[in-house]
């Protein structure tokens, strides 16, 4: 699909779509695994619009797509990237102690074991992982608060970049 007189590519579009989430999941797993950062619930969470953001990308760039069904997938794209701004906004509120986090964010509602073997089950888990403390900040900025402003500057980009392209699809 060509854009009449636009250097703007939708296919570009999909392909930094897809190349910013995968990025951001990379960055996300990287401190995880490979610098022993333990993610809280909120943190998983904020993960799920970044591989929906990519999936829709990769949808995008199938050669099958049209022009508005492709503009119309970078749109849900950049709707799923504002998604992930409102969580990690609303995990930084939880880590700046401004409201309370979800039940899961404290291991609270999780039942009491009964006998020595739901003991030992429980302890050989994982603990859970409290969303109020970060596990790491830079300047004072938790990795919830750089994932706010990057999700909100990658939908900001994406949607108006469907803008842009919207009309002047060939």
């Amino acid at each position: 699909m060509a854009v009449s007189g636009h250097p703007l590519e939708p296919r570009l579009v999909a392909a930094t779509v897809v190349a910013a989430s995968f990025g951001a999941l990379a960055a996300a797993y990287i401190a995880e695994f490979g610098f022993g950062l333990q993610p809280c619930v909120l943190c998983l969470y904020q993960r799920v619009p970044y591989a929906v953001a990519a999936l829709l990308g990769a949808v995008a760039l199938l050669p099958g797509v049209g022009g508005r069904g492709r503009l119309a997938l970078l749109t849900l794209a950049g709707l799923a990237f504002l998604t992930d701004t409102g969580i990690a906004a609303y995990h930084v509120g939880v880590e700046q102690h401004w409201w309370a986090g979800t039940a899961a964010c404290s291991g609270a509602g999780q039942p009491q074991p009964a006998t020595v073997a739901e003991l030992q089950a429980m302890l050989t888990r994982p603990p859970v992982v409290a969303c109020d403390r970060p596990a790491w900040e830079l300047f004072g900025v938790s990795m919830a608060g750089y994932n706010a402003v990057l999700s909100l500057g990658l939908g900001v980009a994406t949607l108006a970049a469907v803008r842009l392209l919207w009309g002047k699809i060939a």
